[in-house]
């Protein structure tokens, strides 16, 4: 095959040495592999092309290969199509594929048939993510074929009037859409400089002209190693004054039109106003296309440049945010598509995403779901994940109504999982929980579990359902019919420890649900054991604790399936995790109402058990105020009651704990001392006088600090004040304490001799220390209680007045 090289084109360049000598080439085409392509219902075929330039006398003069690859896309191959006959075809239509290869391309074509179609999420992210390059444009399609050996005379135009700087620019921007040529382009400055003081200069007279330049630096911007030369013309910078610029004046084009309009609807009889007004519309939609080209473009450059964060960092400053926000009302799903992927790179940044609050954005993108164009819907539900991670703007997603059109996409494979996360994140406020019973959102999730084939449910499916079975409303829809049967028959089968959660959030729920799980105590029990799993183990654990169900018969599920040993064994420090060690103190907790139970449990050893790991765990809320819950449900049973009350130190703790800064640990110690009070006289003394003394306890400190230098005259006189507090402590005034009459009388029906457990040391009395913190008593050590190191010793030099309210009794 002999053919005359075309100027300027070919395998050896551009420039010729020789422009005298005729030149002819010859070409030899050789075939190579075939192979499937990674992604799409296509074949590469391989193969090598031989250039050979023959002299004036037909002699090879200068050779050069070069491998190419051919793409054979085969859009009609599916499940029924006949593979033989394709394959022959195939080999008939295209000649770099020689006939003895029919067999290897039927294998090929198989192979493609039986793969799956679905690419992995991975590849669809990023097929998804990224917006198509920009078409070719008006005003860029002439009739005219650019020579990268003519560049010299498209510079020339740049120099002309608009018309001709059009022409210029446009057959430059064709060299430039080839990559090839970027090299050369790169290095002919003349022409970059040239075209950057053009755009500089004239893009308000021309959007055609303007647009043009823009694609053609959008071409080097399409390659990192090339932004450097964007930067150094700061075609950046212009880019965002023209986009600011074109925005403005749509904004001045729609005041227009709205004028036009109202004055047609004012007057619908003036066909004068009607015609100018259709003219003016007709005219701003040509200007609108054109306008958003410009913008396409220019965008698309600065999300090309964006990939360094320093520049994307001074595009936020310049307001890049607010432009792409207004260009949100936009019709043009292209640009649209453009504007919401810029968006979402920019919202995983906080101060970003605080501008698209300030602009109300979720109020522009709801009009966006549903929509025709998959890929403008793709990469809304991308941006709103991203700004779903902020609590006031899921707040605005479910106020301009989202949470059902996100609910309706959850049947569309395409959408699915990107929906599915967003609505997790909704669901993770407890507020609107509840308003997913009001959309056919549950009813799909539960499809979805039960048809689930995978041993492990979906990540994001189980977390959504977790989350929404923390609601009484959701539970009711959840287990209606078979749901909850069908979710512990999964449960169990597949030891699924997120499945198991959900059934745990479900049993915490008071009501006819509770009672569902009656049928399945002795299922959940059996579980409980230490060759499970552990995290299943807690889960089950959880469930059973929350059955407060007065007609279970705890005790015959713990004889049945012997769990006294193992919750004992596993209350020892380190024998377990502390998330097992706690879901067994709450498991202990809840069989502890029944009356038989507290009794089995206690007989057990549980209760010092019990008080060892209070001591270890002293610092954890959580453990303290179950353990103390414990003892609150067993001091209300005569058998219990007696052994924490005389047989353990539990009351010494709970006294320790009266004023502990968790307000519910507080609360458990106030009612659990209440009732030991009730029924032990030496106890509620003893609890009597801690309430008192940290009632009173910076009336106490100031009598403790009032101490003033001997040597002072006294201020009233030379009177002492031993006639007041009688040399001894003002506090053992019983005529001062107040009781349910007002004052007590002198002679006192209260004793002080609750008092005693004080003892002198260095003169002082010395007892227990007030309770800033846990500090609780050593092991098989009695603890002191009473006021804290009042010193019997005042050199009071002067009359201390005592007001009676600050002694008052804390009952």
């Amino acid at each position: 095959m002999t053919a005359l090289i075309a100027s300027g084109c070919g395998f050896f360049g551009p420039q010729w040495p020789f422009d005298d000598i005729p030149k002819a080439v010859t070409r030899k085409v050789k075939g190579g592999n075939i192979d499937v392509h990674p992604s799409e219902k296509a074949l590469i075929v391989q193969y090598e092309v031989e250039a050979t330039i023959l002299g004036e006398m037909g002699d090879p003069m200068l050779g050069e290969r070069k491998e190419c690859q051919k793409i054979i896309r085969l859009k009609s191959l599916n499940a029924n199509t006949d593979i033989t006959s394709l394959a022959r075809k195939v080999v008939e239509e295209c000649k770099l594929i020689h006939p003895s290869k029919l067999n290897e391309v039927e294998q090929l074509l198989y192979y493609l048939q039986n793969r799956r179609d679905s690419l992995s999420g991975k590849e669809k992210k990023e097929k998804s993510s990224k917006p198509k390059d920009p078409p070719p444009f008006e005003g860029m399609e002439i009739d005219e074929v650019a020579n990268i050996n003519d560049m010299d005379e498209y510079i020339e135009l740049l120099y002309e009037d608009i018309p001709d700087k059009v022409r210029g620019s446009a057959l430059i921007l064709q060299l430039a859409r080839n990559p090839d040529n970027l090299e050369e382009l790169l290095l002919n400055e003349t022409a970059l400089g040239a075209l950057a003081r053009v755009l500089r200069e004239d893009w308000k007279q021309s959007v055609e002209l303007a647009t043009n330049i823009i694609y053609i630096f959008f071409c080097f911007s399409s390659f990192s190693q090339f932004h450097g030369l964007i930067t150094h013309y700061k075609i950046g910078a212009l880019c965002m004054n023209i986009i600011d610029h074109e925005l403005k004046r749509h904004e001045l084009w729609q005041e227009e039109l709205s004028k036009k309009k109202k004055a047609v609807d004012e007057d619908p009889e003036n066909q004068t106003l009607r015609k100018d007004y259709e003219k003016t519309f007709k005219k701003y939609q040509g200007l609108v296309v054109k306008q958003e080209q410009l913008l396409r473009v220019a965008l698309y450059l600065l999300l090309n440049l964006a990939e360094d964060t320093r520049t994307e960092l001074k595009m936020r400053n310049k307001n890049i945010v607010h432009m792409l926000v207004k260009a949100l009302d936009r019709d043009n799903f292209e640009l649209l598509i453009l504007v919401v992927s810029f968006l979402k790179k920019l919202s995983i940044f906080m101060e970003n995403k605080n501008d698209m609050v300030e602009m109300d954005i979720v109020e522009k993108l709801v009009k966006m779901i549903p929509c025709e164009h998959e890929d403008l819907l793709n990469i809304t539900l991308r941006l709103l994940l991203n700004l779903s991670f902020d609590t006031g703007l899921r707040n605005k997603m479910v106020q301009v109504g989202l949470l059902p059109k996100l609910t309706a996409l959850l049947g569309n494979e395409n959408y699915k999982q990107i929906a599915m996360c967003v609505l997790y994140h909704i669901s993770m406020d407890d507020r609107f929980k509840s308003m997913f019973a009001y959309t056919d959102c549950i009813p799909q999730l539960m499809k979805m579990l039960f048809e689930c084939s995978d041993e492990r449910i979906d990540l994001e499916l189980i977390s959504f359902c977790i989350n929404l079975a923390a609601n009484k409303r959701n539970v009711q829809l959840i287990c209606e019919g078979n749901g909850l049967k069908m979710l512990m028959k999964r449960a169990l089968k597949f030891k699924d420890p997120l499945l198991m959660k959900m059934i745990r959030n479900i049993s915490q729920h008071d009501g006819p649900t509770k009672n569902l799980f009656i049928d399945y105590v002795g299922d959940l029990a059996a579980q409980i054991s230490n060759d499970e799993e552990e995290e299943f183990v807690i889960e089950c654990l959880g469930t059973l604790a929350n059955l407060t169900i007065p007609d279970l018969d705890w005790e015959l599920v713990l004889k049945e399936y012997k769990l006294v040993p193992y919750l004992k064994d596993k209350l020892k420090p380190g024998a377990a995790e502390d998330d097992l060690v706690l879901e067994v103190v709450i498991m202990i907790g809840t069989v502890s109402m029944d009356d038989s139970c507290a009794a089995l449990l206690a007989k057990s050893g549980i209760i010092p058990a019990l008080i060892e790991l209070l001591n270890a765990q002293q610092e954890d809320d959580e453990f303290v105020c179950q353990i103390i819950y414990v003892f609150y449900q067993m001091v209300f049973h005569q058998a219990t009651r007696d052994v924490i009350i005389k047989e353990t130190q539990a009351p010494a703790y709970l006294i320790d704990l009266m004023h502990d800064k968790n307000n519910e640990i507080r609360k458990v110690c106030d009612n659990t001392l209440d009732i030991i009070a009730e029924y032990d006289e030496e106890w509620a003394k003893k609890i009597q006088s801690e309430k008192f003394r940290w009632h009173n306890s910076q009336w106490l400190e100031m009598v403790e600090s009032r101490q003033l230098d001997e040597s002072e005259q006294y201020l009233y006189g030379d009177d002492r004040i031993e006639p007041y507090i009688h040399e001894g402590d003002i506090l053992e005034r019983p005529d001062l304490f107040y009781n349910s009459d007002g004052l007590i009388a002198s002679e006192g029906a209260i004793s002080p001799d609750f008092f005693n457990d004080y003892h002198l040391q260095n003169g002082d009395v010395v007892g227990q220390h007030s309770f800033p913190g846990r500090s609780f008593p050593a092991k098989n050590k009695a603890p002191h209680f009473g006021l804290s190191e009042i010193k019997r010793q005042y050199s009071l030099k002067k009359r201390i007045p005592i007001c009676v309210d600050s002694v008052r009794w804390l009952i």
